[in-house]
């Protein structure tokens, strides 16, 4: 029978603090921008607002949302994030399922698989990227935002591992029922394989919706920006002309809600669909990161 020492209860006590003092950390930053983005003006711009909306009211998010500016970084970070995840779990789900299988099968394999690895520890740095987009004519387009960091290498490896730990017997089952390797990839190893798929899916959208300073350099033109270059523009270096081109009705707002509806808006996505993708979050990295 399994007997809880008093070195293991403390343990326990503590462990549980800590999380609850992290998830607190994590929570409680959310919760005081959402009331900032519900409170009216004064209470807002005199820092009154705590955990609870002072003045409640829509007005941040009624001005945010018929700000075309925001709105048009909005749908580009939604086609950004759909149109590079689609991008990248292509690339590296073809590249894993090769590079999972043995040198016997893919001759030069580990020069490959080196080749990726070294990518992976060695860039070539901002200026050769800049240059490589700018000679390939993808300046102020949605390319420019996708292609170059299409690759993500570390999730290629992991989903490799998760490759290779399944059964030999069952593509050798499909080989013999006459299946090639696209059939083998699709019916055999992706549905055995959805908890890393998502977990690298996830990792995917989160990072090409957070993604800020490639929009910054590879998009001339702010109209053009994504919804975080946009709001990078406006919170940290402050410039509030891409925020409403009305000079007039931005004295009559409060910048300080404002920029917290659209702070809020913008994690929003993520919020939503985390939840659904968290389930195969620790079963997808601890299968994936397994070494042979």
């Amino acid at each position: 029978m399994y007997h809880k020492t008093t070195g293991y209860r403390v343990f326990s006590v503590f462990n549980y603090l800590f999380l609850i003092i992290a998830g607190l950390l994590c929570i409680l930053p959310i919760i005081h921008i959402l009331a900032v983005s519900f409170s009216a003006s004064a209470p807002a711009n005199a820092h009154l607002v705590g955990l609870w909306p002072v003045g409640f009211n829509f007005d941040s998010y009624t001005k945010t949302m018929n700000n075309p500016n925001f709105s048009r970084a909005f749908v580009i970070s939604l086609i950004r994030t759909v149109l590079g995840t689609a991008i990248t779990m292509s690339v590296i789900t073809l590249a894993g399922y090769v590079l999972s299988k043995d040198s016997s099968v893919l001759k030069s394999r580990n020069i490959y698989a080196w080749y990726f690895v070294f990518t992976m520890l060695f860039t070539g740095g901002i200026i050769p990227s800049y240059i490589i987009v700018r000679n390939l004519h993808l300046m102020n387009t949605i390319w420019a935002l996708v292609l170059p960091g299409a690759v993500q290498v570390f999730n290629m490896i992991l989903l490799m591992n998760f490759f290779k730990a399944t059964p030999k017997e069952l593509e050798e089952a499909a080989l013999i029922d006459g299946a090639g390797h696209f059939t083998i990839l699709f019916r055999v190893y992706l549905p055995l394989a959805m908890p890393a798929v998502a977990t690298m899916s996830l990792f995917s959208i989160v990072g090409n919706w957070n993604a800020w300073f490639d929009g910054l350099l590879y998009i001339n033109n702010y109209r053009n920006y994504p919804l975080a270059t946009f709001l990078q523009t406006i919170i940290v270096q402050q410039d509030f002309s891409k925020l409403n081109p009305d000079v007039n009705e931005l004295k009559n707002i409060s910048q300080r809600t404002v920029k917290a509806a659209q702070i809020f808006i913008g994690i929003l996505p993520v919020l939503l669909v985390y939840p659904y993708l968290q389930k195969y979050f620790v079963k997808g990295i601890v299968l994936g990161a397994v070494k042979e």
